[in-house]
């Protein structure tokens, strides 16, 4: 059976792009616009529908058009995103807003005015040539202010908030083109927060792979700051080659055992897709620990990490200690031997079974 080709889609940034065009479109030629063609930054063009167009004036329009992240979708997948465009000839260039659900800048790190719109760089390059698309080259007097009406509703489900950006989404986007199982997006936020970890004066991060298990790391380490957490995903290589060049030379990496097997293999990538290669290593150390040919063929026939734990943690609770150590040698090998590393292991129910820092395992 043939693989279904994914959809790709169009970021935020192109869909306010989109929307700019629209109301400039409405403005020139007194019609509503049925749809825009937006190029990416990169390569291409998508055709975007308009959603609604209103005209308030000879000088103003408002459009709006829906947000279609293909069959990656993210919090902002069919989320109402529009300009409100304004001619002014008393202004001399562009001038970009954000305005409701447009969060704002108030930490630094992120590349942005602090106080500004959490408009990145590459949607305001895709503005500037949506406006040359309908006007044409030169200086022209425009107030042109974004809006997302559902944004601050949005912001909720991300990290906004600790990356500084409050009040609303940010308006992303560095080709313009999402495509499925791309990452860009995971990896641009990872990045963002380190960056704004550096900017906050911090030299430690604790990594984590997701909510649940970050979680338990600030209870463990309630003196750290929220910025210090840094959820990676999957990301286990890019996380520290991306920490290393932001400064954050001390790691703590607090993760659920299963994530640890994968991470103590050297996986820079830690997709469950390679689970039984991992299994199979770990059934190796189990091996090489305690002699046992029995417990290390249970460990590969068991049905996950997670299966294995429950009877590793009993019968061989130095494999834990292993898997702990060479988390270690692997984060050094992405990261630098320079780096200052430490491992911490929960189990399925967040209670700490191994800290590098304290070295034995907690049963």
């Amino acid at each position: 059976m043939a693989q279904k080709k994914l959809k790709s889609g169009f970021t935020t940034g192109t869909a306010a792009a989109a929307a700019v065009k629209g109301a400039l479109l409405f403005l020139v030629n007194r019609r509503k616009p049925e749809s825009v063609r937006i190029p990416f930054l990169s390569e291409g063009f998508v055709d975007i529908p308009i959603h609604r167009c209103e005209k308030k004036s000879n000088d103003q329009a408002v459009c709006a058009v829906i947000k279609d992240a293909g069959d990656d979708p993210d919090v902002t997948h069919k989320a109402e995103i529009g300009a409100v465009v304004t001619m002014d000839s008393s202004l001399e260039t562009i001038r970009i807003r954000g305005g409701k659900g447009v969060g704002r800048v108030t930490k630094k790190g992120l590349g942005l005015e602090l106080d500004g719109p959490a408009i990145n760089s590459g949607p305001v390059r895709m503005i500037h040539q949506a406006v040359s698309d309908i006007l044409g080259q030169g200086s022209h007097g425009l107030d042109i202010e974004i809006f997302v009406p559902q944004g601050e509703i949005l912001a909720l489900k991300t990290l906004n908030a600790r990356l500084g950006i409050m009040g609303g989404i940010s308006i992303l986007g560095t080709t313009g083109i999402v495509r499925p199982m791309s990452h860009d997006a995971y990896i641009a936020t990872i990045t963002s927060s380190l960056s704004v970890a550096a900017s906050a004066g911090l030299t430690e991060a604790v990594f984590t792979t997701g909510r649940r298990s970050e979680r338990f790391a600030m209870q463990l380490f309630p003196a750290i700051p929220p910025e210090g957490f840094i959820q990676i995903g999957d990301f286990f290589q890019t996380s520290l080659e991306s920490a290393m060049k932001q400064g954050l030379s001390r790691i703590t990496l607090s993760v659920f055992f299963g994530k640890a097997v994968k991470m103590a293999q050297g996986v820079g990538h830690t997709h469950a897709a390679k689970s039984e290669l991992s299994l199979q290593t770990l059934g190796l150390w189990a091996l090489e620990i305690s002699g046992d040919k029995a417990l290390e063929e249970k460990i590969i026939t068991a049905n996950t990490a997670r299966h294995a734990f429950d009877f590793i943690i009993i019968e061989c609770p130095d494999l834990i200690k292993k898997v702990g150590h060479e988390m270690i040698r692997s984060a050094k090998k992405f990261a630098g031997q320079g780096a200052d590393i430490r491992s911490v292991i929960f189990d399925f129910e967040g209670n700490v079974v191994f800290d590098s820092k304290k070295g034995e395992v907690t049963q």
